[in-house]
């Protein structure tokens, strides 16, 4: 499980992808502080350090990680160093060694064991099951639940929800979704026990799974025991939940007099459901009605009911038809079909889901950027969750809406605009980075809006209604940015939902993507390492292709690639005898692409063969900007790993005077040695380092390689292609070049033993759709670099070899395991 934990961690560490988002480190208290704070009634989750194995080092990283995320919810994060600042009633206790405590109303109110506040989601579910303990009920026994839905008839509806293992992020899903609409919905949790028969549910399953009993309505009327219930067909997130519990807000018929094709689409938050359409007669109105009642009741979650009334003259389905049914992201398609019965068309529709769910997976790495956003943005809301008190103010920004957008775009050469919901907790908390962007763009001639999809939906749809015609596609996932020019296709922001990422996006967007070129001048300004407005201390990635005239063919791929990276980095063009000159230079036949990547000085460069295709020609760009030997970060993660090579990953500490400096510069130059003198042979592996000082959370990842904190630095052998085996360099051993290539070899040959595995939970995802790393660098074409082969490089001005490949209706899995409260 810490594997899986320490990734998650790292993207934890920005705000759950939003970089450098505001993270509240728990504070250190003195026993002054702690006791003040105590009596003043706040709520406070506490550990006493007394002292410090690799363990606890590991929970203090955790800790911090909660911090920001608890804050919300009113609760201090925090610990007492024993050592400093004694508090008599805990320092002095032998079990507080491994005990977190909760205070409320100052008092200790509950204790915590390490094992079950092992990483943020654990801390961050146990802590508010802990103080709505009052408000969540736990059910064992079908008894229990009958007893629980009899309380709930006519006042309350239940949302019941399985999770196989307490401290897991289900449960800190369920947890989050309680404190919100706790008021309104009665919950209930269960993790095991004879209840599980009743709900049909294999007691050895781990798959979450969530119920919604309407008991409200049903009070006086119920036909069985038990409230009517709908299952959530989705995995259990906290923004699939809260769409879930919207759905059952839905009407459960609607009735219409138009024909299904001229009945609109369902409408936010419904969007992504699927509508089904039955057909009624004036002679069996009270029958049909009935029917539809019934097949709603079992749709109840999957889709959304509509009778259709054929009386009216605006229905024209033909009479051999008795059913429709549309389904979400197909636009206004409507199938027809006839059936004999409900079950039939139950069926039907149930299949028809899973070969559509099939067809996703299929397809997952085909798929647009809003569909990978928002399954990405399901599980960041867990980590980013705001408390709904806490609302940014937008009034500083431009309200852009469908009356005013194409007048505001032409206004300015580029408006950057965020599609947001203002109830969504990845919106809320992203937006507050967006008006620092904006507050910092504030002199530049970047225009900044919001567009609030809650109200204006017709423009989030892109429905053009006009001319000049809207220039996206529907904006499906929230949030969403776009930059939008005068007269051109809207660019999409794939990067990270932080202040810094975007602002920095935004910055080098601004220039034309390839800027023509046609001095001398205005190359040489293009190459200078000048900083950028707002960006003092960063050095782009450059790109300069060279061609003899403006209508060579190469040009055209040259320029869709640059498009691409438009935001990533600078790109220029250059034709006629300049660029005959500079080719003559740096001895490159026309046409070339001289890749200028930041971590090199002005001078060092890879040429490049120009290529006729635009994907093909962007790999390799993108591969002569990869750094020799790379520092593994948060933002950078997602696109090594996605290079699917071993991991020869090193890990340093952070320096603590000029000698520890010295001593981790020369490491690195070793590992710069593994890669040159390995050649061909070290190219199935990524040679790269964590520098634990800028990168904590690094700490979590080694502890989970190895199972406890090693001496530093250390070295492993990890995610490699052929196995899930980890192996450590010997910590006794010297780290050079030739000893770390000869271990290697060992390796490769069987004859070294592996330190750990990865296991089935550890770098994959989760959960199928949670493959964020996939998600961040499979972003659609022409929006970002992708991921293809590598193009065969060389350093200098070396150049690859020429001609390289370039009728009527129908008849009636825990580390630390959780088991039951």
């Amino acid at each position: 499980m810490w594997t899986c934990i320490a990734v998650v961690l790292l993207w934890g560490r920005s705000g759950g992808g939003t970089e450098k988002a505001s993270t509240s480190a728990p504070c250190e208290y003195t026993s002054a502080d702690f006791n003040d704070k105590l009596h003043s009634g706040k709520t406070m989750f506490i550990y006493f350090e007394q002292q410090v194995s690799s363990i606890i080092a590991l929970f203090l990283a955790e800790l911090e990680q909660s911090a920001d995320a608890l804050q919300h919810y009113g609760v201090l994060v925090g610990k007492v160093n024993c050592n400093k600042e004694p508090v008599h009633e805990y320092c002095a206790e032998e079990k507080a060694l491994n005990t977190a405590f909760l205070f409320r109303g100052g008092k200790e109110f509950l204790g915590f064991n390490l094992d079950t506040v092992f990483d943020v989601n654990s801390i961050v579910s146990e802590v508010l099951f802990a103080i709505l303990r009052e408000e969540i009920k736990y059910v064992h026994t079908e008894t229990d639940l009958l007893a629980m839905e009899k309380a709930g008839r006519g006042k309350k509806d239940i949302a019941l929800g399985y999770v196989s293992s307490l401290g897991t992020q289900e449960h800190r899903s369920m947890m989050e979704t309680a404190y919100v609409y706790g008021s309104k919905y009665q919950f209930i949790l269960i993790t095991g026990g004879p209840v599980l028969n009743h709900l049909s549910v294999d007691e050895t399953s781990r798959s979450s799974q969530v119920w919604f009993l309407h008991c409200r309505a049903h009070g006086g009327s119920m036909t069985s025991e038990h409230c009517p219930s709908s299952r959530m067909s989705k995995p259990l997130s906290t923004l699939s939940l809260h769409s879930f519990l919207q759905l059952m807000e839905a009407p459960l018929v609607s009735e219409v007099y138009d024909d299904p094709s001229s009945v609109q689409p369902p409408q936010f938050p419904y969007q992504d459901t699927p509508q089904v359409f039955l057909f009624s007669r004036p002679a069996t109105k009270q029958e049909d009605l009935d029917t539809a009642t019934a097949l709603a009741w079992r749709l109840r979650g999957l889709a959304l009911l509509v009778l259709v009334h054929r009386q009216s003259s605006a229905v024209k389905t033909l009479d051999e038809y008795n059913a429709a049914y549309r389904l979400p992201e197909k636009g206004s398609e409507v199938k027809y079909l006839h059936s004999n019965s409900t079950d039939e068309l139950l069926e039907l529709f149930t299949n028809q889901e899973e070969e559509e769910e099939e067809e996703e997976e299929e397809e997952e790495e085909e798929e647009d950027l809003d569909s990978k956003l928002h399954m990405l943005d399901d599980e960041i809301a867990e980590s980013v969750f705001e408390n709904r008190l806490n609302l940014p103010d937008a009034d500083s920004l431009a309200q852009l809406t469908s009356d005013n957008f194409h007048a505001t775009v032409a206004e300015s050469s580029l408006t950057v605009a965020l599609f947001h919901l203002p109830w969504e907790a990845v919106s809320k908390t992203f937006l507050s980075s967006f008006i620092d962007v904006a507050e910092r763009l504030e002199d530049s001639e970047v225009q900044m809006c919001v567009v609030d999809c809650t109200e204006w939906t017709d423009l989030c749809a892109a429905e053009s209604g006009g001319s000049p015609p809207i220039p996206f596609r529907p904006v499906t996932a929230f949030p969403t940015v776009l930059l939008l020019r005068p007269a051109e296709s809207a660019q999409r922001y794939g990067g990270m939902l932080g202040a810094e990422a975007l602002h920095r996006f935004i910055v080098l967007s601004q220039p034309a993507s390839p800027a023509r070129l046609s001095t001398q001048e205005e190359v040489t300004s293009f190459l200078q390492e000048v900083p950028l407005p707002g960006l003092a201390g960063y050095k782009p990635d450059r790109a300069l292709g060279l061609f003899k005239t403006q209508a060579d063919a190469a040009v055209r791929p040259f320029t869709e690639a640059a498009k691409s990276l438009r935001g990533e980095a600078l790109t220029g063009l250059l034709t006629d005898g300049l660029a005959e000159k500079w080719a003559a230079e740096h001895n490159v036949d026309l046409p070339a692409v001289l890749v200028f990547p930041s971590w090199g000085a002005r001078t060092r460069l890879f040429a490049l063969t120009a290529s006729t295709s635009a994907e093909e020609l962007l790999s390799r760009i993108s591969t002569a900007l990869l750094h020799p030997l790379p520092e593994l970060t948060v933002e950078n993660l997602p696109s090594f790993l996605s290079l699917g090579k071993g991991l020869l990953l090193l890990f340093v500490g952070e320096e603590e005077d000029e000698i520890g400096r010295r001593q981790n510069q020369a490491l690195l130059e070793e590992m710069l040695g593994v890669v040159e003198l390995g050649g061909q042979r070290m190219e199935r592996y990524l040679v790269c380092w964590i520098h634990l000082g800028r990168t904590p959370a690094g700490m979590s990842v080694l502890g989970s390689y190895l199972g406890s904190m090693p001496p530093l630095p250390a070295l492993v052998l990890t995610h490699l292609p052929s196995g899930s085996e980890i192996y450590q360099y010997s910590p006794n051993t010297p780290i050079m070049a030739s000893s770390v290539l000869q271990w290697v070899q060992r390796v490769e040959d069987g004859a070294e033993s592996a330190a750990g595995t990865l296991g089935g939970d550890s770098w994959p995802p989760t959960a199928e759709f949670f493959d964020f790393l996939k998600i961040m660098d499979m972003q659609e074409p022409g929006s970002s670099r992708q991921q293809t082969p590598e193009a065969k490089v060389e350093e200098g001005v070396a150049v690859e070899e020429a001609g390289e490949e370039s009728s009527s209706s129908f008849p009636a899995h825990d580390k630390h395991p959780h088991t039951e409260l």
